[in-house]
């Protein structure tokens, strides 16, 4: 087997016991943070970040008003609005200084993190924890955070097909709101 197929079925393997680990109270209450929520923004740093803008890409498709912390175009966090941050850590200067920049605000703050004691879930409402096991192959085949940012993808696209049925969305409904090439 090369290594590129011993990376992926290492990978597969770890991230089937990573998502199972979060018991369905916490995703019902990231369920409840989202559909409740006036707006929704999102955050996070290098690969984290693209994970939390993919899964903003989700929420517009959703119908969402959805905004990434840090663009020119994107709003200031009110009250009754809802922001999403993902750090493996939960350490990244940054990520935790939004966290309590809105809950100053009165805007809740849901964490995928990877570290429950961290900085950012003691500052957070609803932490989605995403725990990496450490073994002596993870750095081999999944390098730095490889594992929480494959895992917290999956998982935020699992918390999709929740919010769909709560919204009353299809994937029809969702495809009037995806981008369209030209």
């Amino acid at each position: 087997m090369t290594a590129s197929r011993e990376a992926s079925a290492y990978i597969l393997e770890k991230l089937a016991k990573m998502i199972a680990i979060e018991d369905g109270g916490v995703l019902d209450e990231a369920v409840k943070a989202i559909t409740g929520a006036k707006r929704v923004f999102v955050y996070g740093v290098g690969r984290s970040g693209l994970v939390a803008r993919a899964f903003a890409m989700r929420l517009v498709q959703l119908g969402i008003d959805c905004f990434f912390i840090g663009e020119t175009i994107t709003p200031i966090v009110k009250a009754g609005d809802l922001v999403i941050i993902v750090s493996n850590t939960g350490a990244t200067m940054s990520a935790v200084q939004t966290a309590n920049i809105a809950r100053r605000v009165g805007a809740k703050v849901l964490a995928v993190i990877g570290n429950r004691h961290s900085k950012l879930a003691q500052a957070a409402n609803v932490c989605l924890t995403i725990p990496e096991e450490k073994d002596e192959k993870r750095a081999k085949y999944a390098p730095l955070a490889t594992l929480f940012e494959v895992a917290s993808l999956v998982q935020l696209d699992g918390i999709v097909a929740q919010v769909m049925v709560a919204l009353g969305e299809t994937e029809a409904t969702m495809r009037g709101r995806h981008a369209i090439m030209v």
